[in-house]
Parts: structure tokens; C-alpha cells; sequence
């Protein structure tokens, strides 16, 4: 669904019975740790569940033996007893509170940890194929149904379950007669339910869709804030987060509707039954067939029936959430990573030679490589350029193997990346994107990134190599200054820095450069050029080159166009060639009134 071109919806489907089935069974899988707490904690509900089903018996014996017969002790004894079971419930009450929220907070934090684990296990393709609003929304208002659920209504709805069950039993013990009575009330209940459950089901699903699009609309438009003032589009954007607010709106309006239509008939349902116990009741009390003391104890087992049916309807809606978050999580869980690691995988050699083998790659239908060879010796640079969308990022990626060829192969010293162990083919090959990016952190901590169990001593080595140590201990706090969310406090130059800094931490053999000086104002490029030079030496390098006063520095240059390697040499080789790097060439020559390379 499309709304004026901004945002697309794809609500998710109704949960089916199997599918309900299906998650049942998967969190009990997950539970089964914790089957002696759960155990546990049924018994305690079950006591607590027989202390309020004891109450209306003991009112019974109170009327019929205390007050009928007027004994004052078969009184006492009831009002006595009654007081204890009271006491009692209470306490158990508050236990089942205590151990089922300890069950379910650690659930929880198992929940969590399990989910993001897997989330920075999977590969680029799932990020690039999912909104970060749908990903992010996983780990919050999905997890915060969970949490509802937990805090608010899982003793609940087990202790009506109990209770109704109960009730239900009594009752028909106490009397069939009377029982039958309240049961013509069941049937319209019951498919009122079955009604609720099947609409509301299918309503709380479109709530968590929304919910989803909304957060994706405004993330998308605070991370692309400077974008939106930069061309006066704070209005169009405000509209747009406007229209998936409204539709949020209404998606939550449907689930009060569905609830406004169920709850008051069920109100409804119960005051029926009690008119008809007491008129009933006590006709049938007059008859001699029943006790007055038994017609009370009906009208007390009748808040017993109703009240949980009451409270089930409402626990529903939180339950049909909690529902449908835990089988969108479960659908993350099952995603599985792309780029993996096989078994019996060996490490990769350090020396660093690439050979790209006869390789095709499509992210969809239309390959974006088709049959690509490229050979690259350990210590040479090489530098692939193109028009947009040629496919050279793309290579670049293969060769780090964020993603797997469709055919062919990528081998690193003889080695297919496919064949490699995961850690290390990250210590061997390491990414240096365009723009660097920082964590909230102090530079210490990102530098850190670049090779788990770092020591200061490490950090400091990584940046004298550069010869970025001076500036950095320059800053009021040194290497601990905080450099807050995405780097902020840096300038672009200094987080380029850090980035370089990281990928001299973790001494790769093969570095792939996306052209790391190409979005720096000329009082930073020309440092971080010195600080690349020197990670470089001695290392294979793939750099997408942007500017083509890089690509002449390399060793040899690969033009990739139509996704093919169109021509391959030198930087001389290719100008003379008069190929499609020519025309390139003569292209960026024109627009530089003085170009770096003659």
C-alpha cells in the first residue's frame, strides 16, 4: 500500500492455528531450562487457584450449617477458615508473582541476547533487503510486548485458566441442576470468542506493521535531518511522518472497536447468569432441591466463570501481541546468514595474493558480474574504476566476501573464501569504507574496534605506524577523549583517521579501500593520504577508485563496465589504449584545471 509515494506497508499475515502451534512449541523449547521454576510456579498458582475456589464453599457451609441451623460455631468455624484461605491466597499470590516474573525477565534477557548475537551474524543482504526500522523494532516494541506480557498478564491469564477450569468443575459437583442453568449462557460467549480471537488477531498484527513503518519513517528522516533543512523539505517530511502516524492511529483505533464490540457482551453475559441463578436458584431451592446455601455459592462461582472469561478477553489483546512480536522474532532467528562458515574450514595463508576466477554475481534476477577473471599478486595495488553502477563496489565486496559468488570463485592464496574460516578471513582482509564511522566511545575503544583483545599498548603502536599518535594525544583528554554517537565530536578527516588507525590494529595482507580520501576538505586529505600510504606498504590493495588521480598511483587499473572487466593495465597503458579508461580520463581532466597526474 502506498501513500502519496512516500512509504510502502506490507502487513503481515494473520497468525494461522499452526502457526500459533508452531510458536507454542518453540517457546516451550526455549522455557525447558527453566522447567523446575515453571514447575514451581504452577503448583503455587494451583494452591492459590484452590484458596479462592474454597471461599464460596465455605460461604455454603456457612449458611446452611451456621445460620440455618443457628450454630454459631459451624459459623465461627467458616468465617474463621475463610479468613485463612484468604490470607493464604494472598501470599501464595504474591510468591506466583515473584517466580513467574523471574521466569520471564530471564526468558527475556536470554531473548535478547540470543536475537542481537544473531542479528550481527547475518550478512549484508539482510540488511540491504530490510528496512532499519522493521530490524530495529525487533529489538524494541516487539521485546516490549513480551515485556507487557510478562509484567502485566502471565499470572493472569494462568491464574484464570485455573480458576475457570475450576469453577467449572465445582459447580456441575455442587449441582448439575444449577450448572445447566449457567451453561445456557456458554454457547454465545464462545463464539463471540472464537469471533474476537480470529479479528483481533488479524488487528494487533496490522498494529505491530505500523508500528514498524513509523519508527522506519522517523529514523530515516533524523539520520537524514541535515539533508531535509538543507532543502527546506522540513514540511514534506513531516507530512510524510504525518501519514504513517494517521495510519498507526487507525490501526489502533480497529483493535478499541473489536474490543468495544466483545467486552460489554460479555459484561452482559454475566449478569444474565446471575439473574438466572437467583431466579432459577430459588425456585429450585423452594422445591427442596438445592440449599439457600448453595444457591449463594453458585452466585459467588458465577464471578468465578465470568470474571476470568472477562479477564481473558482483555489479557487477549496483549496475548495476540506478544503473539505475533514472538513469531516475527522467530522469523529473524530463522534467517539465516548467507556468507557462513563451512565445516572443516582452514585458515587463510597471510600472504595475499587475490585471484577473482571466472565469477558471476546477480542480488536478484540480472547479474551484476558476469564471468569476471582478475588476478591480483601479493603487494600490488590495484585500482577498479567505472562508470556508476559498473559493478566495481560489488567486486570489491566478493573479494571480501561480504558476499558469495552465484558462480565461480574468490580465492585469497589459493584458498576459496568459502573454504575460509570466518575470523580469519577478517584478520586477513579488512574494509576501509568511504566514511569512517565511530561509536559512542572514546578513540581508544574505536581504534579498539579493529582487533578483539587490543592492550593500550596495541592501540598506541597502530597509531604511532601512522603517524597520527601526536594528534590524537593532543586532544584535552588524549586517546580517552569521548568521541559521542557516530563520532560527532571529530571532523570527517579525524574519523577517516581512526578508521585507517583500526585497519593498522588488525594488519590485514589485502585491503580494500572505497577511495577513503574522496569526501575530505583539503586540510585533512592531505593527512590522511600520508597515514594511507603507510598502511598500504607492503600489503595487496583494492581500492574503488573514484577520482582517477588514485587510480594512477596504482599499480595496475581494472575497468569494470557492464559488469565485465573491460580493460586492464597501467595507468600509461590504458591513456594510450585510447579505451574506455581514455574517455574516462579526458572526462576528469576536463573538469580539473589542474589535474594531479599529466
Amino acid at each position: 500500500m502506498r501513500s502519496g509515494g512516500w512509504f510502502e506497508s506490507v502487513p503481515d499475515e494473520t497468525l494461522t492455528r499452526a502457526d500459533a502451534q508452531r510458536v507454542l512449541r518453540r517457546l516451550a523449547v526455549l522455557l525447558r531450562p527453566q522447567w523446575r521454576a515453571i514447575a514451581l510456579a504452577v503448583v503455587v498458582l494451583v494452591l492459590q487457584v484452590g484458596t479462592l475456589l474454597a471461599g464460596p464453599s465455605l460461604v455454603r457451609y456457612g449458611i446452611d450449617e451456621g445460620l440455618r441451623e443457628n450454630d454459631a460455631g459451624a459459623l465461627n468455624l467458616a468465617a474463621g477458615v475463610y479468613l485463612v484461605t484468604a490470607f493464604l491466597g494472598l501470599a501464595l499470590g504474591r510468591a506466583a508473582i515473584l517466580i513467574v516474573a523471574r521466569i520471564g525477565e530471564g526468558f527475556l534477557r536470554s531473548l535478547r541476547n540470543r536475537l542481537f548475537r544473531h542479528l550481527m551474524s547475518l550478512s549484508l543482504d539482510y540488511y540491504e533487503r530490510e528496512k532499519t526500522g522493521r530490524v530495529v523494532s525487533r529489538m524494541t516494541s516487539d521485546i516490549d510486548s513480551l515485556q507487557e506480557l510478562i509484567s502485566q498478564g502471565l499470572v493472569l491469564l494462568v491464574q484464570n485458566v485455573l480458576l475457570f477450569g475450576g469453577a467449572t468443575v465445582v459447580i456441575v459437583a455442587m449441582s448439575w441442576q444449577l450448572a445447566l442453568g449457567v451453561l445456557v449462557i456458554v454457547p454465545p460467549v464462545y463464539f463471540a470468542s472464537r469471533w474476537f480471537r480470529r479479528v483481533s488477531n488479524r488487528a494487533y498484527l496490522e498494529v505491530r506493521d505500523r508500528i514498524a513503518t513509523n519508527l522506519s519513517t522517523l529514523q530515516e528522516s533524523l539520520e537524514g535531518v541535515r539533508v531535509v533543512q538543507a532543502f527546506g523539505r522540513e514540511g514534506s517530511f513531516t507530512r510524510r511522518f504525518n501519514r504513517t502516524n494517521e495510519a498507526q492511529y487507525e490501526a489502533h483505533l480497529e483493535t478499541v472497536r473489536v474490543s468495544a464490540r466483545y467486552f460489554p457482551m460479555v459484561e452482559f453475559a454475566g449478569v444474565a447468569g446471575t439473574a438466572v441463578i437467583i431466579g432459577y436458584g430459588g425456585w429450585l431451592s423452594a422445591e427442596g432441591i438445592v440449599t439457600v446455601g448453595t444457591v449463594a455459592a453458585f452466585v459467588l462461582y458465577l464471578n468465578n466463570l465470568f470474571e476470568p472469561v472477562q479477564q481473558l478477553s482483555q489479557l487477549y489483546n496483549v496475548v495476540q501481541a506478544a503473539g505475533a512480536s514472538l513469531n516475527k522474532i522467530f522469523g529473524v532467528l530463522d534467517t539465516r546468514p548467507t556468507v557462513r562458515e563451512r565445516p572443516g574450514a582452514v585458515d587463510l595463508p597471510a600472504r595475499g595474493e587475490v585471484v577473482v576466477d571466472h565469477v558471476t554475481f546477480a542480488y536478484g534476477d540480472e547479474p551484476v558480474l558476469h564471468d569476471v577473471s582478475l588476478t591480483i599478486a601479493a603487494g600490488e595495488r590495484i585500482a577498479l574504476v567505472g562508470p556508476t553502477g559498473a559493478g566495481k563496489s560489488t567486486l570489491a565486496k566478493l573479494i571480501a566476501r561480504f558476499y558469495d559468488p552465484a558462480a565461480g570463485a574468490v580465492r585469497v592464496d589459493g584458498v576459496d573464501l568459502r573454504d575460509a574460516t570466518i575470523g580469519s578471513l577478517r584478520e586477513r582482509i579488512v574494509v576501509v569504507p568511504q566514511e569512517g564511522f565511530l561509536f559512542a566511545g572514546t578513540l581508544r575503544d574505536n581504534v579498539r574496534v579493529g582487533r578483539a583483545g587490543a592492550g593500550d599498548a596495541d592501540v598506541e603502536a597502530a597509531l604511532a605506524a601512522l603517524g597520527l599518535l601526536e594528534r590524537f594525544e593532543a586532544f584535552p583528554d588524549g586517546l580517552d577523549t569521548q568521541v559521542r554517537e557516530r563520532g560527532s565530536r571529530l571532523s570527517a578527516g579525524e574519523r577517516q583517521l581512526v578508521s585507517l588507525a583500526r585497519a593498522a590494529l588488525a594488519d590485514p595482507s589485502v585491503l580494500v579501500l572505497d577511495e577513503a580520501t574522496s569526501n575530505l576538505d583539503p586540510g585533512t586529505e592531505h593527512q590522511v593520504e600520508q597515514a594511507l600510504e603507510r598502511l598500504v606498504r607492503g600489503r595487496t590493495v583494492v581500492v574503488v577508485a573514484h577520482r582517477l588521480s588514485t587510480a594512477a598511483r596504482a599499480d595496475r587499473i581494472a575497468v569494470v563496465y557492464d559488469g565485465r572487466i573491460a580493460e586492464l593495465g597501467t595507468h600509461a597503458e590504458l591513456v594510450a589504449r585510447e579505451g574506455h579508461y581514455a574517455a574516462l580520463y579526458r572526462s576528469w581532466v576536463a573538469h580539473h584545471a589542474e589535474p594531479d597526474v599529466a
